[in-house]
């Protein structure tokens, strides 16, 4: 589905901080057969990948040695400036100030009061992604965190999320709404499955058309599964994977039809 413009509070943008550039681009392009285009000297090594033509994601380099490798996910809004000064109202706090992006747009980077990083993309001659929804497209954000409460309640005085929640295979899962449009999901952080040591934090989902194929391939190509091939009645089937740096995401692909 291609996009031209995104309305707020809804997820637009997912970029990667990457601690070898050159090998990204290499693992990615394998996977997803995206085509990346380095931007101009003062975006800094800032790599947008294409897909036919149109804009699906991006990956820059860490910010600093310390910073893991991470996919970052970035929501869709009218005034950063505002959304930031929302954010530190309901307890989250502002990592990076909102700032223009030659003239593509404004953008800012916040964290979430249980720890989850995600930012915002204020849209100007770039709106965001081109394309969603279909294979080697962002198709859905999701957050994990051990405070699915206080999550409910920041997200909903942020950016006007509705919790929409119903049980999923035995666990809680969220999907929060705008009106009846359900725009990204939560999950919470219970279970032997979830190391310690894990923060909360938000994961994309891109669309493939096979996920077991695909989750073969970035094996093949150096990376890894965490959660192997599963299919989820009335939802499609996903895996969660990481790529050689250590960057995790999910894949997903429609249900496919009883046969």
């Amino acid at each position: 589905m291609k996009v031209t413009r995104y309305d707020s509070g809804v997820p637009n943008w997912a970029d990667l901080g990457s601690p070898d550039m050159t090998a990204a681009k290499q693992f990615y392009a394998g996977v997803f057969g995206w085509d990346p285009q380095e931007g101009p000297p003062e975006a800094g090594g800032y790599t947008i990948f294409h897909q036919d033509g149109a804009a699906t994601a991006a990956v820059g380099p860490q910010q600093s040695p310390d910073q893991p490798p991470a996919w970052t996910i970035y929501v869709a809004t009218d005034d950063a400036d505002a959304t930031a000064a929302a954010v530190e109202a309901a307890g989250g706090k502002v990592l990076m100030a909102p700032m223009d992006v030659m003239g593509q747009g404004r953008i800012a980077i916040f964290m979430d009061p249980a720890g989850a990083v995600f930012g915002v993309w204020q849209p100007a001659a770039f709106p965001g992604a081109q394309v969603k929804d279909e294979p080697g497209a962002l198709s859905w954000v999701e957050l994990a965190t051990r405070d699915p409460d206080g999550a409910v309640q920041f997200y909903r005085s942020v950016f006007g999320w509705d919790p929409d929640t119903q049980d999923m295979e035995g666990t809680p899962y969220t999907v929060f709404r705008i009106g009846e449009r359900g725009v990204a999901g939560m999950m919470p952080m219970t279970g032997d499955q979830w190391p310690a040591d894990l923060p909360s934090h938000w994961m994309p989902y891109f669309g493939t058309a096979d996920t077991d194929a695909t989750a073969a391939k970035i094996q093949d190509l150096g990376g890894s599964v965490s959660v192997p091939p599963v299919t989820v009645a009335g939802v499609g089937r996903f895996a969660v994977v990481g790529d050689p740096s250590g960057a995790y995401f999910a894949i997903i692909s429609e249900e496919a039809p009883p046969a």
